[in-house]
C-alpha cells in the first residue's frame, strides 16, 4: 500500500516560512575594491547601500580600497571584529585581469563556502551577457560569525546579485547563522 508521505521530502517548514525565521533588519557592510573609485565616484557601491537599505538593513560600514590583497584581507579581518555585523558585500576585484586580487584575498579566510552563490551568479550573467560570464570569480562564505558576498564592480553585476541572490536570502542565511 502505498505511503502518501514523500520520503524524499524531509519535515521541515515551506522556504518562505523558512526564510521568514531570520532577521528582517540585518547591519551590513560593504567595501568597494578598485585602484581608480573614491566614496564621491563609487557608483556600484552607492547602489549597494541604496538597495540594502531600501531593503530595511542598515549600513554600518563603508570602504573603498584599492585592489592590494593584504589591504584587502586587513578590512576584512578589522569588519569581522566589528560587533552587531553580519554580512560584508564586497564588489569590484573578480575578474582574470593582473589587478583583479579579491577573490584571492578572500577565499583564503572564508571559513564555509557557499559555491551555489557563485554558480547561480554566473548563471544569471550568462543569461545576461553570455558567455563573459564565465570570468566571473564571485563568491561567498562565512567569515567569523559573518556571511561575506564578493561580487564584481559593474553596476549590472551589483543589480543582478544584490536584487536576484542577496537581498531575497539574507535573512535566512543570516538567522542561519545563528543557530
Amino acid at each position: 500500500m502505498p505511503s502518501s508521505h514523500n520520503p524524499h521530502v524531509h519535515d521541515q517548514p515551506p522556504p518562505a516560512e523558512h526564510k521568514a525565521r531570520g532577521p528582517a533588519s540585518i547591519e551590513c557592510g560593504v567595501i568597494t575594491c578598485s585602484d581608480t573609485r573614491t566614496p564621491e565616484t563609487d557608483k556600484s557601491g552607492q547602489l549597494i547601500r541604496e538597495l540594502l537599505t531600501q531593503g530595511g538593513h542598515r549600513i554600518g560600514a563603508y570602504h573603498v580600497v584599492k585592489d592590494e590583497p593584504v589591504e584587502v584581507r586587513e578590512l576584512v579581518r578589522e569588519l569581522g571584529e566589528q560587533p552587531g555585523l553580519d554580512a560584508l558585500i564586497i564588489n569590484g576585484g573578480t575578474g582574470i585581469s593582473r589587478r583583479d586580487s579579491t577573490f584571492e584575498a578572500v577565499d583564503g579566510l572564508l571559513e564555509k563556502r557557499l559555491p551555489g552563490f557563485g554558480e547561480l551568479f554566473r548563471y544569471l550573467s550568462y543569461k545576461d551577457i553570455g558567455s563573459p560570464a564565465m570570468l566571473s570569480r564571485a563568491t561567498a562564505g562565512l567569515y567569523q560569525g559573518i556571511v561575506l558576498f564578493s561580487i564584481p564592480g559593474s553596476s549590472g553585476a551589483v543589480r543582478l546579485a544584490m536584487e536576484a541572490l542577496i537581498l531575497p536570502e539574507l535573512p535566512h542565511i543570516v538567522g542561519e547563522m545563528r543557530k
